[in-house]
């Protein structure tokens, strides 16, 4: 008698359902995993479509890898903290808008150098001297040549490479063009046939003044979310999936929805039973996944040039280095040094204090005057369990359709997350727009199961709704 309590304890149910029977005065449920853009995006869909939804998220936080932190007494993201096309079309903003967050724009559509127009950089020599800014416009022209060049390579080539080979082929055809620092360290392993599949959206970049925790805040507003739960096993049947936690617990439910980091399913913490398709785990294991990592500094005062970028030119990636100034943006006195590739799984193999010294010496090297921070702040997104990785990328010899591959449903099993979106991945707005385009897709399997396809729309996937009038959205330069 009391294993049975015990085992019925253990069972928090999302959903009652045995047997493929109709039972219309029930609401379908679903179980949704991971909080992140994609997670909260997909919840709040089915949540405002009269679905029953429970959403597990391992962390003690929602959001994932969109993280604001407040130690400085003002928001900093450690993770994602752009809007990649600040227009009406990027999903994000009708809710941006009506929440009337400003953006500090920091580059329009055609920067060379994607979300930071070249004006903005303030370029220094290893031994601590300022490139001369028509130098620097000189470098963006350079820079544009490379591509078009990288882009014969491509068009010649019958096979891929990556994109530092092409590069390579590129510099010994043209050595005028030779500027090797400017390239990141993981080049040799991005596909040069795939590397600029991606849609851009107009409007230019803007940075989240006040974080993207309000955004997230929003559209989580309501949803029955449990923290501290780490999914460990996924088990689909014919007419439902059972999810176990690591505390023991089980829920079960009618379909999920799999919005954790690529870096997760690569780390193949999940089970899944039955296992994956090999199709599925082979679209899994073909895509890569990239590290960028952000050290903040914090200073008393502003003793650094009135710029934006400030960065090292120098023989190779790994001794390159820069800093955005976000003082411009915000008004408060701190640094961001933003190491990506190798140089960030070295550094994160540091202690935070040593991260932060490591920092400040690549900035004494260009403002050898610079005064201590007060306040580090470290991130480490490809050693954390819950994230092993930043954003997705496309690895060599592999096609770009890898990312539809991951996108598609296994039975009642549904994927979302940056990594699922062929157009837009690497961005919140693509994770955003996965989740919602999951929710739907769940919704209609199943419904339709049910005979009940044309009930429970899914509504936009947003707490408030949309206003008559669009809500112009807030975005300034200075």
């Amino acid at each position: 008698m009391e294993s049975n309590r015990k085992s019925n304890r253990q069972v928090e149910r999302a959903l009652c359902y045995s047997t493929l029977e109709k039972r219309p005065s029930v609401s379908p449920s679903v179980i949704v995993i991971g909080a992140g853009f994609a997670g909260i995006a997909a919840a709040r869909a089915l949540h405002n479509a009269s679905f029953q939804v429970i959403l597990l998220e391992s962390r003690n936080r929602i959001g994932g890898r969109v993280h604001t932190d407040y130690s400085f007494g003002f928001p900093v993201d450690l993770g994602a903290s752009w809007l990649h096309g600040v227009c009406k079309d990027n999903p994000l903003a009708p809710v941006i808008g009506k929440l009337g967050l400003p953006m500090y724009r920091t580059s329009g559509d055609n920067s060379v150098l994607y979300d930071h127009d070249l004006e903005s950089y303030a370029l220094f020599d290893m031994d601590g001297n300022q490139v001369p800014q028509d130098l620097v416009s000189r470098v963006g022209e350079t820079f544009e040549s490379i591509l078009k060049e990288t882009d014969l390579v491509r068009k010649e080539s019958s096979e891929d490479m990556s994109v530092q080979r092409a590069i390579s082929i590129v510099f010994e055809r043209r050595p005028d063009l030779r500027m090797e620092g400017w390239f990141a360290a993981d080049a040799e392993t991005i596909s040069l046939q795939c590397w600029d599949q991606e849609k851009l959206l107009p409007g230019g970049h803007g940075l989240m003044v006040r974080g993207y925790l309000p955004v997230i805040n929003t559209l989580a507003k309501g949803l029955d979310i449990r923290l501290g739960h780490r999914v460990m096993k996924i088990v689909r049947h014919y007419n439902g999936v059972k999810v176990s936690v690591e505390d023991g617990n089980v829920f079960l439910a009618d379909a999920a929805v799999i919005a954790v980091p690529l870096g997760v399913l690569k780390s193949k913490s999940i089970a899944f039973e039955p296992r994956l398709p090999e199709w599925k785990e082979a679209a899994i294991d073909d895509l890569g996944v990239g590290i960028e990592n952000k050290i903040v500094l914090h200073f008393e005062e502003v003793f650094w040039p009135n710029v934006e970028f400030l960065g090292v030119v120098a023989q190779t990636s790994y001794e390159c280095s820069y800093f955005l100034n976000l003082h411009k943006a915000t008004g408060h006195a701190f640094l961001v040094y933003m190491p990506a590739g190798k140089l960030a799984r070295d550094i994160e193999k540091m202690s935070d204090d040593e991260a932060a010294k490591f920092a400040f010496t690549q900035l004494q090297r260009i403002l050898p005057n610079a005064s201590a921070p007060i306040q580090p702040l470290v991130s480490h997104w490809g050693t954390d369990s819950n994230s092993l990785g930043s954003y997705s990328y496309d690895a060599v010899g592999k096609p770009h359709d890898v990312y539809e591959r991951l996108r598609i449903p296994v039975d009642n099993l549904f994927f979302a997350g940056e990594a699922t979106s062929d157009e837009h991945p690497g961005s919140v707005h693509g994770a955003y727009s996965t989740g919602v385009a999951a929710a739907e897709a769940c919704r209609m399997r199943v419904l339709e199961r049910y005979g009940q396809s044309e009930l429970f729309q899914v509504q936009p996937a947003m707490v408030m709704a949309p206003p008559a009038i669009p809500v112009p959205l807030l975005i300034s330069r200075m």
